[in-house]
């Protein structure tokens, strides 16, 4: 499952080297296998195209990790593999084939799946970085890495929910920092014991271990843990005598209270989560650095009863708090408020006078919740194609956003992916009827492979080849995020979004199409976008 963000990719430090081990754990023999028949060497070349470069570790799943090198593009991979092979490896690949259909910059990029009876094996993306849990060994994080963090692995999890699977293996040795900054989510699993519920909950236990150091899923022991390794590796939660879960404010002083009643709202079973795609709208709001403004915010929790929009979190469900200040201040927010300060004062110290009674010379200034993310209408849709005066292709383009992934927009089949260099490429056309905030797009493809980008602007043309390169010409110089190039999987999700700017019009437009039959050609089966 791809950037960012496969089977579990995990990385320790050995002589000063970054390496990754599967199921987040280290084996307890890591020395390579003895070398028979169809067991991997140094120097091979798998499926004509990955070259095997070093052995890297045995997790303690019975899998063999190799870095290699994939040939043809050039570029590191990760190669984790079965051997033997046979019923051993159909979970692996199951997973693998899974992961690859959701491309997401915070997931992890799965390449290939390939069983060869005596051995089989997974081709993923490489991550030069280490795994949350060696991280947080090194120290635990401040409230904006540690909000930064779930917000990411959130965000993955979104794109995978919204395909109508389950990730199944949320925990800290699936969760990587990679040497550039970036978060990535690696090593979904197919056996059907979990649920899109029981992911959310796992973001509470990222939240959880990255501001205590401490795992909070007591009854979710991290998969693939052997005895003197997994859970050992990792301390369990403190707990009261009834084996409730002490907050993270209790195991650590400087917890923002909003972010602590968070975290527990997620481990409660009591309250029932929110869908990914609405706590990954809230951690995104939540996304600040100015961490001591943030801990000076008050014990507030899910939903109230007053006349306000709720936020994200108050649409999906949960607690209901009032915070009463010396009997003068009695407010019942919705969501969870960034913070309340005083404005003046006699030396204007937030820190040393968080909260004081509404005067005329101290007001209390709140930040209104932000509305509930949710799927946005899509009112009309059409074809661009600029270079071609033949407009066959361009019909269809209402089936995009029909609700019926089955039934999509395709286009001819060209004998080279590059439109059998006749064209630039082409695209579809989404007006949502008005400008709207968006937190992102999804497009769900009839194939693999194909290069795409995200484009937005604010001329409608009319349907013409010249009107079509009116548009491209204008909407080329406002790219959304990272272009998708030669991608795995058959659904992109795009998130660049700038939070202060509205979006009416917007172009997916295709620069490479991937193989089909005996041509090239690819399916827009569904485009989805959500914001408010």
């Amino acid at each position: 499952m791809p950037s960012s963000a496969g089977p579990s990719i995990d990385t320790i430090t050995e002589g000063g080297r970054v390496t990754q081990v599967g199921e987040g754990q280290d084996a307890d023999e890591t020395t390579p296998p003895i070398m028979t028949f169809g067991a991997p060497t140094a120097g091979e070349i798998l499926a004509e195209r990955y070259e095997l470069v070093e052995h890297i570790n045995n997790d303690s799943a019975g899998r063999l990790v190799w870095r290699g090198v994939d040939v043809v593009l050039r570029r590191p991979v990760a190669v984790v593999m079965r051997y033997p092979g046979g019923e051993s490896a159909t979970e692996m690949l199951q997973a693998a084939v899974a992961a690859s259909r959701v491309v997401h910059p915070n997931l992890v990029g799965v390449y290939d799946a390939i069983d060869e009876a005596v051995r089989a094996y997974v081709v993923r993306e490489w991550v030069d970085g280490q795994s949350l849990r060696d991280l947080v060994a090194g120290g635990v994080l401040d409230a904006a890495r540690a909000t930064a963090v779930g917000n990411s692995v959130a965000s993955a999890l979104a794109a995978v929910h919204a395909t109508g699977m389950v990730h199944g293996n949320v925990h800290p040795g699936t969760v990587m920092i990679s040497d550039d900054g970036r978060v990535v989510l690696a090593d979904a699993r197919t056996d059907g014991d979990d649920s899109q519920e029981s992911d959310v909950r796992a973001v509470g236990g990222i939240l959880y271990f990255a501001m205590t150091g401490y795992w909070p899923h007591a009854e979710a022991p991290l998969r693939g843990a052997t005895a003197g390794h997994g859970r050992a590796a990792i301390p369990d939660a403190v707990r009261d005598a009834n084996g409730a879960v002490a907050a993270p404010r209790q195991v650590r002083a400087g917890v923002p209270a909003y972010l602590d009643d968070l975290t527990m709202d997620l481990l409660d079973a009591e309250i029932a989560p929110p869908p990914s795609d609405v706590l990954t709208a809230e951690l995104a709001r939540l996304d600040v650095p100015d961490d001591d403004y943030l801990d000076n915010s008050g014990p507030l929790r899910f939903s109230g009863e007053t006349g306000e929009e709720p936020s994200p979190l108050a649409a999906a469900g949960g607690r209901k708090v009032a915070l009463g200040i010396a009997g003068l201040l009695a407010v019942a927010l919705i969501g969870l408020l960034i913070g309340i300060s005083t404005l003046g004062g006699d030396d204007g110290d937030p820190q040393t006078n968080p909260v004081a009674a509404p005067t005329s010379s101290a007001p209390v200034s709140e930040e209104p919740a932000a509305p509930a993310v949710r799927n946005l209408e899509i009112s009309a849709a059409r074809i661009i194609d600029p270079d071609s005066s033949d407009r066959t292709e361009v019909r269809d383009a209402e089936k995009v956003f029909d609700g019926d992934q089955d039934d999509g927009w395709s286009t001819e089949t060209y004998n080279r992916s590059n439109f059998g260099n006749l064209k630039r490429g082409m695209g579809v056309w989404i007006d949502l009827g008005a400008e709207r905030t968006v937190k992102s797009v999804q497009v769900n493809l009839s194939g693999r492979g194909a290069s795409a980008e995200l484009l937005t602007g604010t001329i409608d043309a009319p349907s013409s080849s010249s009107g079509d390169d009116q548009v491209l010409t204008a909407y080329l110089k406002n790219k959304i995020g990272q272009p998708f190039e030669e991608h795995d999987g058959s659904t992109m999700t795009f998130d660049g979004f700038d939070a202060d700017q509205k979006y009416r019009y917007l172009l997916f437009w295709i620069t490479e199409l991937p193989p089909n039959g005996g041509g090239f050609k690819v399916g827009v089966q569904e485009i989805t976008v959500q914001g408010s």
